[in-house]
């Protein structure tokens, strides 16, 4: 039978608790009567058999914003269950039963595994082990008592010290490529492990217990705290699906898969931004060869612009200067069975646009880019100059928009100056380094490591 409220224990809003089953002498939690599941902050989750039973090895991280300090833990298992987080999302958990000391008592609980990197408190007591003993005042912390830093250096003096920095995989096809090498530096300047992981050498196993990444020769990737996504767009569809692994595994993306497919289908990224209220030049889309002129008309005519959906930094874009030319493009194009836009052309842009370098919600650094002496389109890959430049304060908020309608969280934004005001011409998921970092002499790839270690909560000691 349930204790009466008076003899319940009133507790703040968080309170200070202590795991000593899982040598967890001090832990912040968050007492939150709304969540029905307690959950504790673990990575590196591995299920293993002892005499029969189903348990998990795990470590923690006890104290916020500290991944110095590390506790290796071990539990059997009680239940595995799915579990809906607070973003909405369900994920299937590992259940752990252990004691719980909460002021000066101690009784069991049970307590789902997940990485709580991204919510702070690195536990959460939830209603279920409340339940007949809890009473929470929502206006007050640590009614039980403080924990001083003096006593948490005492209580974790002989824990182990996670050596280094973060754990990152720049995930690529080229080492050599400037920006993979410059991502590699700049992470190792900054006191992390540093691994590039060519995308082909990469594969995966499916299970629910236990996915695992492998990598060429059978060695397994594990104990990565972060991934920079570098995918070329030939491997787009098989290096989301290595993302997509890694997000099951815990490991935080820079830019996710779903971003990244959704950012390389120009047609897609371009109804997202329309759809986020954001203008790009006049756009046409067809799937037959008969509705070309049609087509060519509701562009505002020739010269217009023929662009392959799966074109990249340049290639597959054509600018036709007649009607009859814009036919003939487009009907050779539909005759190889290729998918193309066809895109008004914006004389007044005089062969430039600019790239806005988004990083977390923040234009970092612009470049203006000049087409090649007898190229129409500004493009660094086929011969076109970079220089600074300095955008006005609507450009900001478009480029910060575009990022954020695509849910990236690193983006080279392109736009061209018209007459009717800034266009987006394209987001790009992988931008490059070199041309914007040469131009402004700015350390993006810095930027990108700093990004990471924000997302991820790590603080340099």
């Amino acid at each position: 039978m349930a204790s009466s409220s008076s003899s319940k224990v009133i507790v703040g809003n968080q309170e200070w608790c202590r795991l000593t089953d899982l040598g967890v002498p001090a832990i912040k939690a968050r007492v939150d009567s709304g969540a029905k599941t307690s959950a504790l902050h673990a990575f590196n989750i591995k299920p293993f058999t002892r005499d029969g039973e189903l348990w998990v090895n795990f470590e923690v991280h006890p104290l916020q914003k500290n991944r110095k300090v590390l506790i290796r833990c071990e539990a059997p298992v009680v239940d595995r269950r799915s579990v809906r987080s607070s973003t909405g999302e369900s994920e299937k958990r590992f259940v752990i039963r252990t004691p719980l000391t909460l002021g000066g008592t101690t009784w069991e609980v049970e307590v789902t595994l997940t990485n709580r990197d991204s919510m702070g408190y690195r536990m959460l007591l939830g209603r279920e082990a409340m339940s007949g003993r809890l009473l929470v005042d929502p206006d007050v912390s640590f009614r039980l008592g403080e924990v001083s830093n003096q006593e948490l250096h005492q209580h974790y003096d002989k824990a182990e010290l996670v050596q280094g920095g973060l754990r990152i995989a720049v995930l690529a096809s080229n080492p050599e490529l400037y920006s993979n090498e410059r991502l590699m530096e700049a992470g190792r300047e900054r006191g992390h492990d540093m691994l590039f992981l060519n995308i082909r050498h990469c594969y995966m196993k499916l299970d629910a217990e236990r996915p695992e990444m492998h990598y060429r020769g059978g060695k397994a990737i594990s104990d990565l705290d972060a991934v920079i996504p570098r995918i070329r767009p030939s491997m787009t569809h098989y290096g989301c699906s290595l993302l997509r692994q890694f997000r099951t595994m815990g490991v935080y993306c820079l830019n996710d898969d779903a971003s990244i497919a959704r950012s390389r289908d120009k047609l897609y990224s371009l109804q997202a931004l329309l759809d986020s209220g954001l203008n790009i030049p006049i756009t046409g889309f067809a799937n037959s060869p008969l509705d070309t002129q049609d087509l060519i008309s509701m562009v505002g005519g020739a010269p217009l612009i023929v662009k392959l959906l799966e074109g990249t930094q340049g290639r597959g874009v054509v600018l036709a200067e007649t009607n009859k030319a814009a036919e003939s493009v487009i009907n050779a194009f539909k005759s190889l069975n290729a998918n193309i836009l066809v895109q008004e052309f914006v004389k007044e842009a005089k062969g430039k646009d600019i790239r806005c370098f988004v990083i977390d919600g923040r234009v970092v650094a612009s470049i203006e880019r000049e087409a090649a002496p007898g190229e129409f389109r500004a493009n660094l890959h086929q011969g076109g100059r970079a220089s600074l430049v300095k955008v006005t304060a609507q450009e900001r908020r478009i480029a910060v928009r575009a990022a954020k309608a695509m849910n990236l969280q690193v983006a080279g934004i392109d736009l061209i100056r018209s007459s009717k005001g800034p266009l987006l011409l394209e987001v790009n998921s992988s931008p490059g380094l070199e041309g914007i970092e040469s131009a402004t002499g700015i350390d993006i790839a810095a930027m990108v490591i700093t990004a990471i270690e924000k997302k991820v909560g790590w603080k340099r000691q």
